[in-house]
């Protein structure tokens, strides 16, 4: 989980709210989840007799400038609450496929 043992964790993320929520419903495709007001979604799941769940929340931060360009970036949150170890970590490689932003 890069770094992060605990169930609870922020991530400076480079997506504008538009790219993040797009991002978001494909990366959440195969779980149960839903919204919670405008920025924040609850996962849950249910796996061999596990079962977990996870806040979501997040906020648009202003862009980085880096010279002239700006990249846009936010904060998100992350809760696993009681959810295992292990199935913190499954979820992470899962949703870090759909999130990981390129670079040389």
């Amino acid at each position: 989980m890069r770094g992060s043992a605990s169930p609870v964790f922020s991530r400076e993320m480079g997506f504008s709210e538009s790219e993040w929520q797009r991002a978001l419903a494909t990366a959440l495709a195969p779980f149960e989840w839903q919204t919670q007001g405008p920025h924040g979604v609850a996962v849950r799941w249910r796996d061999s007799g596990t079962s977990g769940e996870l806040h979501l929340r997040w906020e648009v931060l202003p862009p980085r400038a880096i010279a002239l360009a700006r990249i846009p970036r936010m904060r998100v949150d992350f809760d696993f609450g009681q959810t295992p170890a292990p199935v913190q970590a499954a979820f992470m490689r899962h949703f870090d496929l759909y999130t990981h932003r390129g670079g040389g």
